[in-house]
């Protein structure tokens, strides 16, 4: 008998179904998260350009500084902590994907009220950083040109070293902060040197200018001389003149440099005893040009001496309007002195007709009579004026226009006479009357 086999169980097959609704499900949440990111991703972004594009926090315009070597993130908590944006995560952001992060520039910004993210970013690309100005007029010394540097407070470093005289263009200077000191008087040696090397290839040779040093020197004396730019090249011919023939210079702002020297400025008239001062920058005492430069010329001063006008003058005499008489000889100069008392005088009536003066003194002087020389302006860009030189004289002065409400009469000299001095200097409006041995003249109206 045969022993019956067990029975073996065959699986049913798999449910199809069962196995779509799981992959279905999987599916299903796959999607479900990636919408959700999306939307998440969407939002977030439609919240970052919001941020980007709209008006930022600022309540009113402001001055950040942007330091150099800092990255993007550090720049945006930075600009964030100041108030310039309301989000420095997302400046950040939106400065990688604009691909602006690369071109951020180091510099102190402006950014104006209300300014959006994507202005903040762009102002900071452009390099458009906050600039200042420092201006060093024409005349100034070195000394008087470098203590303005060092007292500029936006400029960085030590102190600048002082510059030769005559070594700096005179002009206003753009700079950023953070610029120092020292950097920005290179700047104004090299920006003279660049001229200077300019004009020297255009000028016009004479035998009294042989180096492009003497014609810093004499366009020094020629810009102290007179602020008049019509002037300037006449007035150049006239020095020039006299150092061809050998005579004198006999200018007042070399006696002054000689006893202040990068000072600029003497606090008190000028005396016989300055004048007789052997100092080597004395154009009364010595022959020539001085050994350098009295002061920092401009352009104009030195284009005039670089290129002056061909004439035959060797003196000149304030005419009472600010500007200057020229003469060839000495008779002729002395014509033009006569003229000056008389405008003075004049002057001097209409002074005390305005007054309601009544006094013999404001009667106009006679035709001989001594004039007041005004001294040097305040900010000594004009030097004394020499109205009276004596017929006599070997070699008359020539006088520059006056323009500082100090008055002063020099004394009788042996090469250049000056008026009869008085006892005192003693300083004086323009348009007032001074009366010198009896006879009255007024102080002349002044160049500004």
């Amino acid at each position: 008998m045969q022993t019956p086999q067990p029975s073996v169980k065959v699986p049913a097959p798999r449910n199809a179904k069962h196995r779509r609704s799981a992959i279905s499900r999987v599916l299903l949440w796959t999607f479900l998260i990636m919408l959700a990111g999306a939307i998440v991703t969407g939002v977030s972004g439609l919240y970052a350009y919001t941020e980007y594009s709209t008006p930022g926090p600022l309540a009113e315009n402001k001055v950040v500084m942007v330091d150099s070597g800092k990255s993007v993130t550090e720049i945006g908590a930075a600009l964030e902590q100041n108030g310039v944006i309301s989000n420095g995560r997302i400046f950040a952001l939106m400065a990688e994907l604009t691909g602006q992060r690369t071109k951020l520039k180091a510099g102190e910004y402006a950014f104006p009220k209300g300014a959006s993210m994507a202005e903040v970013i762009a102002l900071i690309a452009s390099g458009k950083a906050v600039t200042y100005k420092i201006s060093i007029p024409e005349g100034f010394t070195s000394q008087m040109a470098l203590d303005r540097v060092n007292a500029n407070e936006v400029l960085a470093g030590d102190p600048a070293a002082l510059p030769p005289e005559g070594s700096i263009l005179p002009d206003t200077y753009v700079f950023r902060r953070g610029m120092t000191r020292q950097k920005l008087v290179q700047d104004m040696q090299a920006a003279q040197a660049k001229l200077l090397a300019e004009l020297w290839d255009k000028r016009k040779p004479v035998p009294a200018i042989e180096t492009p040093e003497q014609a810093v020197t004499l366009a020094s004396i020629v810009e102290k001389e007179t602020a008049r730019a019509d002037e300037r090249p006449v007035i150049a011919s006239v020095f020039i003149n006299r150092l061809d023939k050998g005579m004198r210079l006999q200018s007042d702002p070399t006696i002054i440099y000689g006893i202040v020297g990068g000072k600029g400025r003497l606090d008190r008239p000028l005396n016989k005893a300055d004048i007789d001062a052997e100092t080597p920058y004395n154009t009364y005492r010595i022959k020539g040009l001085p050994p350098g430069p009295i002061a920092n010329p401009g352009r104009a001063a030195l284009e005039a001496v670089l290129n002056p006008e061909d004439t035959d003058k060797l003196y000149f005499v304030a005419d009472g309007t600010g500007g200057h008489a020229f003469a060839a000889t000495l008779e002729e100069h002395n014509r033009n002195v006569k003229n000056w008392r008389q405008i003075a005088g004049n002057a001097a009536a209409a002074a005390a007709a305005d007054d309601g003066a009544d006094s013999p003194t404001a009667a106009a002087p006679a035709a001989d009579a001594p004039a007041a020389t005004p001294s040097a302006a305040a900010d000594d860009q004009a030097p004394l004026a020499d109205v009276a030189p004596d017929a006599t004289a070997a070699e008359p002065s020539q006088p520059a226009a006056p323009e500082a409400p100090k008055p002063q009469v020099k004394p009788p000299h042996p090469v250049s006479a000056k008026p009869a001095a008085p006892a005192a200097a003693v300083a004086l409006k323009p348009g007032t009357v001074l009366t010198v041995d009896g006879h009255s003249t007024v102080i002349p109206r002044l160049r500004p």
